[in-house]
């Protein structure tokens, strides 16, 4: 680690105590990515959108303004470096917990040490932990009493969503920003950089780098610039030199470098459902091309199969719906062989219920319609079934008048009867013109005529008695 890395460990501290703005000799044996690390702010690439001119973050930092912060987005973005920034700039003791091997103690013992040089020095204490996610609950809430007295100022760095993985009290005490993932013109600027800087980067090798490899490692990097700068340095050091000394830098052996592309993806974090998010958009959408792409990046990433199917089961039901009931079908026989014969073959049942999915006729209306009778159940008076729908198969029950009235569909015309079967006035279901289900709205438009004209005329105007004995239902 380079020497004048505030992060780098103190010997003889369980934490490593450092204080802030001391340089020393650098080490070049320490990573491209972590000599390259930004000092100010004018050496910062990226998140424009909180470090930009006059952004909060920005002017706060400027002004050594801070309270505590939470900082997450996915790797290589430039959370831990943004702590060191504002740890050159502020006039406080500056402390580093990692969530990965830190334990309660090791935060008493600090905390303990940040109170009482607050009290002796009138000196404040800036805590960094890093994967604070790391953390269970009862270790953040340990640091919640000298958060919130302003003993220490934290400073969070996470790579998930900090409304999910960290503790309301703490996430309400604290300022929250989101870093994005980087540009490929913003990774670009670095590989330059590095190539240029002789006494941080590469710059005091004899690289000559084709615009085509640096390029190709900006794209593939996807957003993290530890990778991008890691697959350069592997690159540069690991090539031969030509005859006239230098080092040829060309697009095969920067693909070499970076090899298959590292999709950003957790199993249980904002990737894994933002993704299935846009996978559901994506079909309902009816664009197929999107959905496959999202499909994709979950196999790819090694998602579960049953998850997958799940969701377009669900899909299928909430969004095709009605307007074509095959989708159903198919997504319920795609999620059986998917988990029946598993990756990677489970793909293509998988992208075939995907693709159907996303173009058939769309309707909500089996959603819409539950959702309805479902709201009337929890909010009004629950409704008594009426006398001739009660079960009337046990003893007795005719004697109770069940079933009395009742007439059996069977016997009539178009196996239909006009009778009452909610006793009272309820429209739930409003079907479409969707694909098949404009067929269903024609009948059913036909029977709810027909049960308003029985209603007007009476409870038994226009009903036949049926000339056979019918079931007891």
């Amino acid at each position: 680690m380079a020497a004048d890395d505030l992060f780098a460990p103190v010997a003889g501290r369980s934490a490593a105590t450092v204080e802030a703005g001391g340089a020393a000799a650098l080490n070049r044996s320490a990573p491209l990515a972590a000599r390259l690390r930004p000092r100010d702010l004018s050496e910062y690439v990226g998140q424009t959108h909180i470090l930009g001119p006059g952004q909060l973050l920005r002017r706060a930092i400027e002004a050594d303004r801070l309270q505590s912060l939470l900082f997450y987005g996915p790797p290589g973005t430039g959370k831990t470096s943004l702590a060191q920034i504002v740890a050159r700039h502020t006039k406080s003791r500056f402390v580093r917990l990692s969530g990965v091997e830190s334990n309660v103690g090791d935060l008493r013992r600090e905390l303990s040490a940040a109170a009482n040089r607050l009290t002796n020095s009138g000196l404040f204490t800036i805590l960094f932990i890093d994967e604070i996610h790391r953390f269970n609950k009862a270790q953040q809430d340990v640091l919640l009493p000298d958060v919130e007295s302003g003993v220490v100022r934290l400073i969070g760095a996470t790579t998930h969503n900090p409304f999910f993985f960290v503790n309301s009290p703490l996430v309400s005490r604290s300022q929250i920003f989101e870093l994005r993932p980087l540009s490929e013109e913003e990774v670009l600027t670095l590989l330059h950089r590095a190539l240029a800087d002789a006494e941080r980067g590469l710059g005091y090798l004899p690289v000559q780098a084709d615009e085509a490899a640096l390029q190709h490692l900006a794209r593939i990097a996807d957003g993290d610039a530890r990778k991008a700068l890691n697959a350069l340095e592997i690159a540069v050091l690991t090539t031969a030199r030509e005859p006239d000394g230098r080092v040829r830098l060309t697009l095969a052996v920067a693909g070499q470098s970076i090899q298959k592309k590292a999709v950003v993806y957790d199993g249980d974090g904002d990737a894994h459902y933002d993704t299935i998010s846009a996978f559901i958009k994506s079909m309902r959408g009816s664009d197929p091309d999107a959905a496959l792409y999202w499909l994709a990046k979950m196999i790819h990433a090694g998602e579960d199969p049953r998850f997958i199917a799940r969701r377009m089961v669900i899909c299928a039901a909430e969004d095709v719906g009605l307007a074509d009931p095959m989708a159903l079908v198919l997504a319920q026989t795609a999620t059986a062989a998917a988990e029946f014969i598993g990756w990677p073959e489970a793909r293509i049942p998988l992208a075939e219920a995907a693709i159907y999915i996303a173009t058939a006729n769309k309707s909500n209306s089996s959603l819409v319609a539950i959702d309805a009778a479902l709201a009337d159940v929890r909010s009004g008076r629950t409704l008594a079934v009426p006398e001739h729908l009660r079960d009337a198969h046990y003893q007795g029950a005719k004697r109770l008048g069940h079933g009395e009235g009742y007439e059996y569909a069977h016997d009539h015309p178009d196996h239909f009867v006009a009778q009452d079967y909610l006793g009272a006035a309820r429209r739930y279901y409003e079907p479409t013109d969707q694909g098949v289900e404009k067929k269903i709205k024609e009948r059913v438009e036909k029977w709810r005529q027909l049960m308003d004209q029985a209603r007007a005329a009476g409870p038994s105007a226009g009903v036949e008695k049926p000339s056979k004995p019918r079931p007891d239902q």
